[in-house]
């Protein structure tokens, strides 16, 4: 904010897809004045719309797992609890977690160019995944080897309208967890490695806008 002077031009957006072209009139450390000009185009946002179920990782990992999903193209983010999750959900209050997120989002969208900021929906037990609300189709992935997992490349290759994609966390899934996820929709399989939880969410991501020739 401090190196922008008056006179200076800069794109505004609202976070809900409309992006305008600005011109600095004041800046201070109070804030920036600013005269909002003709809209512009932004960058497109992706023909399928994904939720990404994210098991709350530890540290400030989850902070990467956001800026990633944002700048990829998700729709929305739903931190979810799981049994073997390493923190509370009043430590997750009391930390301010999912405003965190919020601000980590704001930012992966300026930087990815995007004029929407995916929401970042309040945290959820996984203890029943039957209660989630999640846009269906949902895939969730396993880990290699699940004999009831599918593989990515044998899924039908037309995109639907929206879609859930669920990742687990540090520990993988629980027995229980993974046969209630069963009930919910389809267990995914992603190639024979074994990926790290902070990594998993963007290759997967990554592979399903492919396969739906998002890219």
């Amino acid at each position: 904010m401090l190196r922008l002077s008056a006179g200076d031009r800069v794109r505004v957006f609202n976070g809900r897809g409309a992006e305008f072209d600005a011109v600095v009139d004041a800046a201070n450390r109070e804030g920036v004045r600013l005269e909002i000009g003709a809209p512009c185009s932004s960058a497109p946002e992706p023909r399928v719309s994904i939720t990404l179920a994210q098991a709350i990782l530890k540290g400030d990992k989850m902070d990467d797992v956001v800026r990633d999903a944002v700048m990829i193209g998700v729709a929305a983010i739903q931190p979810i609890l799981t049994t073997r999750s390493e923190i509370s959900m009043a430590a997750l209050s009391r930390g301010q977690r999912r405003e965190r997120w919020e601000r980590v989002a704001v930012s992966s969208a300026k930087q990815c160019g995007r004029a929407v900021v995916p929401a970042i929906l309040e945290p959820q037990s996984f203890a029943t995944p039957s209660s989630l609300r999640l846009p269906s189709p949902v895939f969730i992935l396993v880990e290699p080897g699940m004999a009831s997992g599918v593989a990515l490349s044998d899924l039908d290759a037309t995109s639907p309208r929206e879609a859930t994609l669920v990742v687990g966390p540090e520990g993988g899934w629980t027995r229980e967890e993974a046969q209630a996820a069963s009930t919910m929709g389809t267990l995914l399989t992603l190639g024979g490695r074994t990926l790290r939880a902070d990594a998993m969410a963007l290759v997967a991501l990554s592979a399903l806008f492919t396969h739906w020739r998002e890219f």
